[in-house]
């Protein structure tokens, strides 16, 4: 199977350029592919996650990935699939988001790989020094009005112009496509950059470069999308309840990562395993059969959040998500510290006490389990602990004049007590 043919097979082909001859062009030689990410959080989300992995099956082919951070253009904002203009970034959070961004990308491309190694650049650099009447008279030239137009992103944003919600576009916005059309030719120019990849809303944008690079450098340059992704309903995949599903571990815990991917529908994973992981096809295949007749067990879901946190966070990632999963089905909690205690029980109730409560005859359980809000009085905490329904880390509490002290802390400083089979909360002794 040819390497354009196992990208369609995954699913992560939606349209290109060519259909017929760039299949035949990507076998040739090695291939310069850009894509671009744009900095509007110092974190990439979900909805990014499949830019990165096609840049990394393109290196893995052979070919070369140039990673674009949008310093410039995200000072704009794309408009496309949008329904209002954005807020403005000013220049101190760009930066603080295109570095952090670069940060994440290392973790996907291989910077250090001889002739395919990934380029990592950020269009601010080549575009801020333009000067507008520059910019005009170089670039703006050689975009017709009534193409710019006939382009997706931008009839789609006029036709609501009166809503009462919407103004329309700006004639900022309207620039954007001008701008990420210029990086294209200043890839090729620079690295010899001829494919551009982006996701199926860049369809315009990506055209839009195309054509400024046969009337710039009468060269001719390629494109190629991946579909969304989506949930079969339709919605956009990497949103819950809270918010965002994140690539950080600071805004999304390993342990919250692994257990969205582990709660994918049946009707999902298949797409999420040929898209985002880098199972072979018999193993994905395999995979399939067995969900078939054996849906119950998960094992879809489990390999596919087991490949996905790894590839995010590393196996210290996994290895933390699994052991949280472990601990809220009733594993003994022990070597782990604070700041893993924190991502596991990020969303649990907690509360901090003096360090000194722990000393001398230490805390009953009875008042831990108050302080903590596990029971609403003494006489509740006695019954849960004489019912045999109280836990610290995990260990079955077996009286009531049970005193803890520092000895009982799962940690440096924080103690895990759990009333029943799921209620969590947290002590904090500083």
């Amino acid at each position: 199977m040819s390497f354009l043919s196992d990208l369609r097979w995954r699913g992560l082909v939606h349209q290109t350029t060519d259909d017929v001859g760039i299949e035949a062009w990507l076998e040739e030689q090695p291939r310069t592919v850009y894509a671009g990410f744009d900095p509007t959080a110092d974190s990439l989300h979900v909805g990014s996650l499949l830019g990165l992995i096609v840049l990394r099956r393109f290196q893995q082919a052979g070919h070369k990935p140039i990673a674009v951070v949008g310093g410039a253009t995200g000072m704009i904002g794309d408009p496309s699939g949008k329904s209002a203009e954005r807020n403005l970034l000013s220049k101190d959070e760009l930066e603080r988001n295109v570095a952090g961004l670069g940060q994440q990308m290392r973790r996907f491309l291989d910077f250090d790989a001889g002739s395919c190694s990934a380029e990592l650049v950020n269009n601010f650099d080549w575009v801020g020094p333009w000067s507008y009447l520059e910019f005009l008279r170089d670039v703006g030239k050689n975009f017709p009005v009534n193409v710019m137009l006939a382009k997706d992103s931008v009839k789609s944003r006029l036709g609501r112009g009166d809503e009462v919600q919407s103004d329309g576009m700006s004639y900022t916005e309207f620039s954007y496509m001008l701008l990420q059309a210029y990086d294209f030719v200043h890839l090729y120019e620079k690295f010899g950059c001829e494919l551009q990849a982006g996701g199926s809303d860049q369809w315009g944008n990506i055209t839009a470069g195309i054509d400024l690079g046969r009337r710039m450098r009468s060269v001719q340059l390629r494109g190629l999308t991946w579909p969304l992704l989506t949930k079969s309903d339709g919605t956009k995949m990497g949103k819950t309840e809270s918010g965002a599903v994140w690539l950080s571990a600071d805004r999304t815990s390993p342990y919250q990562f692994y257990q969205y991917w582990i709660n994918v529908d049946d009707t999902d994973v298949g797409g999420c395993l040929r898209m985002l992981t880098e199972l072979s096809r018999e193993e994905i295949e395999s995979l399939d059969v067995a969900r078939e007749n054996e849906a119950g067990k998960r094992e879809s879901q489990r390999r596919l959040a087991e490949e996905l946190t790894r590839l995010v966070h590393q196996a210290e990632g996994l290895a933390v998500a699994q052991k949280a999963t472990e601990i809220f089905f009733g594993a003994e909690i022990s070597d782990l510290n604070d700041e893993q205690l924190s991502q596991i029980f990020a969303e649990v109730p907690s509360k901090e006490l003096p360090r000194l409560r722990l000393s001398r005859d230490g805390l009953t359980i009875i008042d831990a389990l108050v302080e903590a809000g596990l029971a609403k009085s003494k006489g509740e905490a006695r019954r849960t602990v004489g019912q045999g329904g109280a836990y610290v880390n995990n260990r079955r509490v077996e009286g009531i004049e049970t005193q803890l002290t520092a000895e009982h802390l799962a940690s440096e400083t924080v103690m895990v007590l759990r009333s029943g089979k799921k209620k969590y909360a947290l002590l904090r002794f500083v």
